[in-house]
């Protein structure tokens, strides 16, 4: 089984693997039952990250953080890292679904408003047959661990049989509540996956395939959403770009110190 080549920016951890070697470590969890915990490594996470030390602390605790993003594969190689493949959800799971399909394993989809997720799975299954879809569920509902209904919500997810969860609640609920609630949930994998369902599904359109691939699709999502995606954005991606050439310029100081 590959092993990922953790590396730290901003102080969070970010797993260097390929798509094929991170399907390759779901598969032997499923099959092993072992846990598993997927965060995902963007820059707005890292920001986030940067003031809220229970998410930091969360995501570092993750058996692997994907690199989701073109920011955050620019800033390892501004600290000397040679990433690997960007592993974006909206591409990310439907690779996800055929390897599901293929070794039978389960997924359950948790989160977005009401009939999102549903349609995602509907899409996922109508591209692969064999898929597996344990169940479904949208994310409006009362999250304190001792509520009736996110009780309910957990019963609902072990009793469904899953071997792959995935939370789609938006950072950083998603990652509180699945640390307030992993202990209580028995599928062997649980992914974050923030607004995801809403791309799968076809709710949103993706960017064209040459901003995609040239690290410009936030342009795309801002132009989408100019009011919600405002702060995210035109503001974040600046102030994480900063906060990476600070990082720089401090490691560089140091490697000079101890020489």
């Amino acid at each position: 089984m590959p092993e990922s080549r953790d590396i730290s920016i901003l102080g969070v951890k970010i797993s260097l693997l390929r798509g094929e070697e991170l399907l390759e470590r779901i598969g032997e969890s499923v099959r092993t039952r072992s846990r598993l915990l997927v965060a995902s490594g963007n820059v707005q996470s890292l920001n986030l990250c940067c003031s809220d030390k229970a998410l930091r602390e969360t995501i570092n605790a993750a058996e692997i953080v994907r690199l989701d993003g073109a920011g955050v594969a620019l800033a390892a190689k501004i600290l000397g890292h040679r990433p690997t493949e960007r592993l974006t959800w909206a591409d990310f799971g439907h690779s996800l679904a055929r390897f599901c399909a293929r070794k039978d394993f389960s997924l359950y989809l948790l989160g977005n408003a009401p009939g999102v997720a549903r349609s995602a799975a509907d899409v996922l299954h109508a591209a692969n047959p064999g898929l597996k879809i344990a169940g479904t569920r949208h994310g409006y509902f009362q999250k304190e661990t001792d509520s009736p209904e996110n009780q309910d919500v957990v019963r609902e997810i072990n009793a469904s049989g899953a071997d792959i969860l995935v939370v789609g609640l938006g950072m950083p609920l998603q990652e509180r509540w699945i640390a307030e609630n992993r202990d209580a949930l028995q599928p062997p994998v649980i992914m974050t996956a923030g607004a995801a369902f809403e791309w799968i599904a076809g709710l949103k359109p993706r960017a064209p395939e040459w901003m995609r691939e040239n690290g410009m699709e936030w342009l795309w999502r801002l132009r989408l959403e100019p009011r919600r995606l405002f702060r995210r954005y035109v503001l974040g991606n600046p102030l994480f770009l900063l906060r990476v050439l600070g990082e720089k310029i401090g490691l560089s100081r140091s490697g000079r110190a101890g020489a």
